[in-house]
Order: C-alpha cells, then structure tokens, then sequence
C-alpha cells in the first residue's frame, strides 16, 4: 500500500461513480470471519506498551452526548472532559502532556455550546445532520441542516445515507446523495454513517463504502448508535480494506470511525490493531481514525489509573457528565 503523508492530506475529492467498479465488489464471508477470530485471539499489550495505547485511543475519541435530554450544562461539561480527559497526576505520571480527545459530537441545537466552550483548543466540533438517525427528512430539509451547522462553527459533519439506496441496489441515487452533502459541507470534513446493521449483507456495506468515498466522503463511520447491531470488527475489516484498496488506486486518504457498542479499553486495543495492521501507522492519528463513543473514556481511565497506582478506582470516579 502507498505510504501517506499526513501534511500532504486534503479533503477527499472524489471519483466519478464507476458503477462495473462497485458491481465487482465481492466479500469472502468465512475469511473475515478467520481474520476477526485471529484478531481476537491475539496477544494483548501488557504495561507502559498498553497505557501508551490507551493514550492513543483517547486522542481518538468523538466524544459524544446525542440524548434527547441534553443541555447546555451537559454540553460544557462533556467539553471539559475533551479538554482534560485524563487527570493531570495521571499524564504527569505517564510522561503525557496537553492530552485531549479527537473531537466532541453533539446534536445541532448544542453547537454553539459546544463552540464557545471549546474556544481556542483546537478541538473540532462536529455534529450529527441529515435527519439523524433515521435519515428519512426531505432532501431540502437535510442539505439545510448541513449548511447551518457550517456556519455555527461545526468543522465536521456526520451525515446519514438513505438506507433504502443500498437496499434497492440503488448507487447512483447515493452517490448524488452523497455529493450533495458533500457540496453542502464546504470545507468541513464530511463523515459519512452508513448504518452498517441495517445493511444486510458485507457485499451492502462494502459497496456502500466505496460509493460514499467516490462521492467524497472523508470518513466513512458503521453506526448512528441507535440501530440493534452497532459497530462490529467483521463491518470494520471490511470497511478498512475498502479504504485501503481505494487509497491505492486513488492516492486519496479516507479516515474510519467505528462507533456503537465500543465501552471498554479491551475492545478499543482490537481496532486499534485492526488500523495498525491492516492501514498502518499513517492511520493511528485523529485526522484518520476517531471512535464514536461516551462510555469508553471512562473504562479508559480505570485502566489507566490502575497502571500508575496499582488499584482500579470505581467506574463512578470518572463519570462523564
């Protein structure tokens, strides 16, 4: 695979559809079931290996609140905890400094919070559009959220396809779909959701994957977090190869965000070796991979705290607001 330089990296510029392209896309079912068996029956990292892992995972974060019962206090705190989300004798303690998360997700509604509150960090905010989670507003309605959310502040938008497109086999629609969006983010990073588990088959989500990158998406990311079946490691094996096969054909870069279901600091270290060793290095960085994700910091933490002090303090301690 070509070796890519991150300062080189821009925003996805798409293909044309190639309809033969996405037609030939095949998935071998039991092999991907043979390299997550692998992946799961892998030796783990043990001490300073898996604290400098875990480190990495949290500067991976999208941390998210997209709750019905958010609020403006909700909002600030969760930014509080992007801006330290480990405590400062836990990062002296690991040698750490100006630790932060990836990014923070919020609903439109919560954006200027989340702005104001993130003022000056370099923090990304991004927000959920299009209809989120269902995806099924008027495509007036959903291109209107996109361009609203740009001009609030919003640096990353992440979008939801229309299901019933991949469903019906229907990839011009989505590709125009896509485009549209893309149009429509400017220059905000376009990430894309494709609801891996109403996709049905891998075949689905892997040619929804590549219509999404043709159309210039510059994540694509499994899960809204609402459906039955989350993120899972046979979706993302197949999704990460997509990026793969489409950064060496087109030398363009497009990042992956697994999200749904990803709580504990065990699971995280299994993505990140599913990227390291089927993307490389290139990909360990938040411009290119971020877990979509709440509770997952917390678990983190535990681990973390447990590495320096030798106890594991009570889940409660670290409480996200």
């Amino acid at each position: 695979m070509k070796l890519v330089n991150l300062a080189e990296v821009r925003l996805n510029p798409g293909t044309p559809l190639d309809l033969a392209r996405i037609r030939s896309l095949r998935v071998n079912q039991p092999a991907v079931a043979r390299r997550v068996a692998a992946l799961n029956a892998s030796r783990g990292v043990k001490k300073l290996h898996q604290a400098a892992w875990l480190v990495k995972a949290i500067q991976c974060i999208d941390l998210t609140t997209l709750a019905g019962d958010d609020t403006p206090g909700r909002v600030r705190r969760l930014c509080a905890k992007a801006r330290m989300p480990l405590r400062a004798d836990l990062q002296a303690a690991l040698g750490v400094s100006a630790l932060t998360t990836g990014a923070v997700c919020v609903y439109h509604e919560m954006l200027p919070e989340a702005v104001h509150a993130l003022q000056g960090t370099g923090i990304p905010v991004a927000v959920v559009s299009t209809g989120f989670p269902a995806g099924l507003t008027p495509m007036e309605t959903r291109l209107r959220e996109i361009e609203l959310s740009v001009a609030a502040g919003a640096r990353e938008i992440d979008i939801v396809i229309s299901r019933r497109h991949v469903l019906t086999q229907d990839w011009a629609s989505l590709y125009h779909e896509v485009c549209a969006f893309r149009q429509a983010c400017g220059d905000a990073h376009l990430k894309t959701i494709l609801a891996t588990g109403e996709l049905q088959t891998l075949e689905n989500v892997a040619r929804a994957s590549w219509v999404c990158m043709m159309a210039g998406a510059d994540f694509i990311k499994t899960s809204t977090g609402k459906e039955g079946v989350n993120a899972t490691l046979d979706v993302s094996l197949v999704m990460v190869r997509a990026i793969r096969d489409w950064a060496d054909e087109t030398g363009h870069v497009v990042g992956y965000k697994p999200a749904g279901g990803i709580s504990s600091a065990k699971l995280a270290l299994q993505y990140l070796a599913l990227m390291k060793e089927e993307l490389g290095n290139e990909w360990l960085v938040p411009e290119r991979f971020r877990f979509g994700a709440s509770s997952l910091l917390t678990d983190i933490e535990r681990q973390l705290e447990h590495q320096v002090t030798g106890h594991y303090s009570a889940a409660w301690r670290h409480a996200l607001p």
